[in-house]
């Protein structure tokens, strides 16, 4: 028995030695690349930087000057709403991986290709291709409408509309990624569903309602995760689209923008850090609400 056991035990210090060996390196990256910028922002959100450099202890005067400005406030909102217009594109992305799932469709693999060309390209070209799209005078969007009877506007210098109009640029860039992932997820639904639902009586609508996105419903609430946590930082799209000489800028600018001007060009680097902590508390809190609700709707087989 004393041989057994010390047999096991050597066994045992060997499978920790080898856990040890290959979880070291992720544990590295994570402490050096996501913890300690993290802690160096929550630090650096404490001080002051002077006009030639060099910074000074300052406490919570930035959270303090942060909670009274009215315009970060508004680049929040703004964020916001952006944000909630962004989730549009998930039942989008479902509606099309039901129609691409659809039994003996040709041409799937080019669809596909299609919807996900949009993702590999950079959000800055993306951005200075749509708006010439959206441009007022020139731009195709308001030819189409022209075609059909409607009239367009200024989209993106319209302060009512600009932010919804970036918005669905960027719904347009993120609908590749979602629809491989709904199509992974409903080839992965057992057809034996799908057949004792048409026993029933249950046509193509009902079949998706009743089968396919409980079947699905994880990989929706992964994908909303990253939809929010994406759009919660977007700051290239909107500030290519917009640009600060706009008069519609005010009303698109988000939060990692106005922590850019604060960081970057007003270098105000402890309120920027401070700006940047909050977001992080926002993506935290939004987060954590997500997962507190997919115990309501979302179903693990």
């Amino acid at each position: 028995m004393t041989d057994v056991s010390q047999g096991m035990s050597r066994m045992r210090r060997n499978d920790l030695f080898w856990a040890a060996v290959f979880i070291t390196p992720t544990f590295l990256g994570l402490l050096v690349f996501y913890m300690w910028p993290v802690l160096r922002t929550l630090f650096i959100s404490f001080t002051e930087t002077g006009p030639f450099g060099g910074s000074e202890w300052v406490g919570l005067d930035n959270y303090v000057s942060l909670a009274q400005d009215s315009a970060l406030w508004s680049t929040l909102w703004n964020t916001l709403k952006f944000t909630l217009v962004a989730l549009l594109g998930i039942p989008i992305a479902l509606v099309v991986a039901g129609l691409l799932s659809t039994p003996g469709l040709r041409g799937v693999k080019v669809y596909r290709v299609i919807y996900f060309l949009p993702v590999v390209t950079m959000p800055a070209a993306v951005g200075l291709i749509w708006r010439t799209l959206y441009n007022g005078e020139v731009g195709v969007v308001n030819a189409i409408l022209g075609a059909v009877g409607l009239s367009g506007t200024n989209w993106l210098s319209n302060p009512a509309t600009a932010l919804y109009a970036v918005a669905v640029v960027g719904i347009w860039l993120g609908l590749g990624t979602q629809i491989v992932i709904f199509l992974a997820a409903i080839q992965g639904v057992p057809k034996d569903l799908y057949e004792a639902a048409q026993l029933d009586g249950a046509g193509r609508v009902r079949q998706f309602w009743s089968v396919t996105l409980p079947s699905i419903s994880p990989s929706v609430f992964f994908i909303s995760v990253l939809a929010v946590i994406g759009a919660l930082q977007t700051f290239d799209l909107i500030f290519v689209m917009t640009g600060t000489s706009n008069p519609a800028y005010p009303q698109t600018e988000t939060i990692v923008a106005q922590f850019y001007q604060r960081g970057f060009v007003d270098n105000q680097q402890g309120y920027a850090a401070a700006i940047a902590f909050l977001l992080l508390v926002v993506i935290v809190a939004v987060t954590a609400a997500q997962f507190r609700l997919q115990k309501k709707w979302v179903h693990y087989v």
